[in-house]
């Protein structure tokens, strides 16, 4: 009861504190600037060699863009742009686009609708991944993901923070570890390092199987 009572708490802190730092940002993270979906189409066709004509990728590695909020898609462009992240193919197709390219791109990928994909997890990891995105962990001091990313996954738009159900599993561990060893580091307020330093591999394994069966 103690646990049960003080994870919802942890999750209750999670929701109010994060979220308004990542909010209290975000005026600085992304253009707000509107691109052209139908102009997005054309403009996007070397990105769906890899994120899929729709926006749903054709290998776990890579990140589905469908429905993902546009201005966290281009964030993420910028940063590679800008050296904040780095990727050897990523960062090679990002060079020279324009912001207004990246806008109708961004705004392409957000037209469109995830489609979830079938990982076969054993249900005890998707319950333990659930446990973990809903009400965080207590003990080890892990916010709820739930907080920011929404109970449903869908991430908050205004605070540029990302959607995540339906995600590939593979990238969604790849991310988190490479939050977790500073490999990545373009997080608002190094919000997201400092969750990922408090993950084990297990944590980040359930996690990660939870957010990919979200629908």
């Amino acid at each position: 009861m103690k646990y049960r009572y003080s994870s919802t708490l942890l999750a209750v802190f999670s929701l109010l504190f994060f979220s308004f730092a990542a909010w209290a940002d975000a005026s600085s993270a992304a253009s707000s600037s509107v691109g052209k979906v139908d102009a997005g189409q054309e403009k996007s066709s070397t990105c769906q060699g890899c994120h899929g004509a729709d926006g749903n990728s054709y290998g776990p590695e890579w990140p589905h863009l469908a429905g993902q909020h546009a201005n966290y898609i281009a964030k993420q462009v910028l940063a590679f742009q800008e050296g904040k992240r780095s990727d050897p193919t990523m960062s090679a197709m990002v060079t020279g686009i324009s912001k207004n390219d990246i806008d109708d791109i961004a705004a392409f990928f957000a037209s469109k609708s995830i489609t979830t994909q079938e990982e076969k997890n054993e249900i005890k990891i998707v319950a333990a991944g659930r446990t973990l995105y809903k009400g965080g962990n207590y003990y080890k001091g892990i916010p709820a993901c739930a907080g920011c990313h929404s109970p449903t996954g869908a991430g908050n738009r205004p605070g540029v923070i990302p959607a995540l159900a339906g995600q590939r599993m593979q990238y969604i561990v790849k991310s988190l570890k490479d939050f977790r060893s500073g490999t990545r580091s373009n997080d608002t307020n190094s919000i997201m390092q400092n969750v990922a330093a408090k993950m084990s591999d297990n944590d980040i394994k359930v996690v990660a199987a939870y957010i990919a069966e979200m629908k």
